[in-house]
């Protein structure tokens, strides 16, 4: 029986299981299964996954971090059969690489792979290693098992068949994996048979962990921070550098970052972060002409990552020229009302920079870019971990500021100063808008409501310009604010039908409705 412990624990302070074998058996699918939801994507083709991707899984009174790894390829294998297990292309997105620097990135993939897996399982107290029932014994499965025994012996290694749909049929299925030295457990990760035994099996080798007896309702909540932009700006580098390993995979080859990858940071202040690492994003037209469902699965979870996210860091290489999809991502972030930073990645790769250069390349961020007038940018170089400590420092202003409250008396003062300065516009009828009063009515994104005698009375351009004014006085700066303008008539109108609508009561004593006007 599942169940939600009352008291959440940290992800560091959980045990972690993680679940390895060679690609395409089904682990992503596992994943799911055991974290609920549709975390990682799968697909039926291998080498889908290639970084570790986290999940918190619940089991009766247990609770663990389930680890997702790419499929392990073993080194007996040659270069071409590799690629075609991994599923790796050796021209898509591989525009402008030389030649030489293409057939590097593609030969060291299956490695980094490989490394992100290891890491995976010397880590975790439980494995899974998973194989395919229906495609029987392989000799990678004989290897990688080979590999468990001999550098794994000291942790609990569960085997497990998946692809058992049937029971009966399961048993036989399994029957021939004896032979790895591990006792095989037929289950369905697409069905859940034989699902509960193996969460059984694994909460038994796992020890019951107690959560920290002073956390709070303030420590539980962690800002999110997305780091997006279009393939190959250097995101995975950014994350690199800031957790300060390799926690995600960084090659040229466009497009090696698929899954949305959390990761937990601490700030230089001590301050918690979410870290989420997401897939590059291509305009639709070029995902949907490259026929990769692989691909439009990871934008849609890069834009889910948007979602779920408090602060947007978007990435933009620095001698590219801003592009229209980057403005598409701009109002994606605007649109979803998150804070967001601009960060200038590879900015050592600007030749001959003096004191102006930043200046001048701000005016054209600024210009390209209006949507985004409101957000700070930052100058990095991650691959040589150059101020990538600035973007948490400005990420964590920004955060600040889409949870800040204005005073209402400090408010209305702003708005008062700005209708002394420049008074809403009369129209032709020689109407004027009136300001009544203004109040905040919520944060993230900070969302504040006018009440005026008639809005339509204010036209788009003073819209902006008590935005301008707001920004001016009272900060907000890196997050979007929202206006909403409530006319007296309309509110008249709410309260008359609020008045004449008719009340419904029960009669005391009679059992009866009876309806007052």
């Amino acid at each position: 029986m599942l169940k939600i412990l009352s008291r959440k624990i940290p992800d560091h302070l959980l045990p972690k299981v993680a679940i390895v074998g060679r690609p395409n058996v089904g682990k992503s699918a596992l994943f799911n299964r055991l974290v609920g939801g549709n975390r990682a994507i799968v697909v039926d083709e291998p080498g889908v996954t290639r970084d570790r991707l986290y999940g918190r899984s619940f089991w009766g009174e247990h609770e663990f971090m389930v680890v997702d790894t790419g499929g392990v390829v073993t080194v007996s294998k040659s270069q071409a059969n590799v690629m075609e297990d991994l599923a790796i292309s050796t021209t898509i997105g591989m525009d402008g690489i030389p030649l030489a620097s293409r057939e590097a990135a593609v030969a060291r993939m299956p490695s980094m792979i490989e490394k992100q897996a290891t890491a995976a399982v010397e880590e975790s107290s439980v494995i899974i290693f998973l194989v395919d029932g229906q495609a029987g014994l392989t000799a990678a499965d004989v290897e990688i098992a080979d590999w468990l025994r001999r550098n794994y012996s000291n942790k609990c290694i569960i085997l497990a068949v998946n692809k058992c749909e049937s029971p009966r049929k399961g048993i036989m299925q399994a029957s021939e994996f004896w032979s790895l030295g591990f006792s095989p457990l037929p289950i369905s990760a697409i069905s859940g048979t034989g699902t509960g035994e193996l969460l059984d099996l694994v909460c038994s080798k796992l020890g019951k962990v107690e959560g920290p007896e002073n956390l709070n309702e303030e420590e539980t909540y962690i800002p999110a921070i997305a780091i997006v932009g279009r393939p190959n700006v250097g995101k995975s580098s950014i994350l690199n550098a800031l957790v300060g390993e390799d926690r995600t995979i960084v090659s040229p080859i466009s497009g090696t970052t698929r899954d949305a990858i959390d990761t937990e940071f601490v700030g230089p202040d001590g301050q918690k972060f979410l870290l989420i690492d997401t897939a590059g994003i291509r305009r639709r037209a070029a995902v949907a002409s490259s026929g990769s469902v692989t691909e439009a699965l990871s934008v849609n979870r890069a834009f889910r990552g948007i979602r779920r996210s408090d602060v947007v860091a978007l990435v933009i290489e620095a001698m590219a020229c801003i592009t229209e999809q980057d403005y598409r991502i701009a109002e994606r972030i605007e649109k979803e009302g998150k804070g967001c930073l601009i960060v200038v990645n590879k900015w050592d790769t600007i030749p001959n920079k003096n004191q102006q250069t930043a200046t001048y390349y701000e005016q054209d961020v600024r210009e390209k870019l209006r949507l985004l007038h409101w957000a700070p940018i930052v100058y990095s170089t991650a691959i040589a971990g150059h101020n990538v400590e600035k973007i948490i420092v400005a990420a964590s202003t920004v955060e600040k500021e889409r949870s800040r409250r204005l005073g209402t008396s400090i408010l209305n003062q702003v708005v008062r100063e700005a209708l002394a300065f420049k008074p809403p516009p009369r129209t032709r009828g020689g109407k004027r808008g009136r300001v009544y009063y203004c109040t905040q009515a919520a944060i993230r994104p900070p969302t504040f409501v006018f009440f005026v005698n008639d809005s339509n009375l204010f036209p788009e351009t003073y819209r902006r310009y008590m935005e301008k004014q707001l920004r001016t006085d009272a900060g907000f700066s890196g997050t979007p604010i929202r206006l909403l303008w409530r006319s007296r008539r309309k509110m008249e109108k709410d309260e008359v039908k609020g008045a004449t609508r008719p009340q419904i009561n029960l009669s005391p004593g009679s059992g009866k409705l009876a309806v007052a006007t």
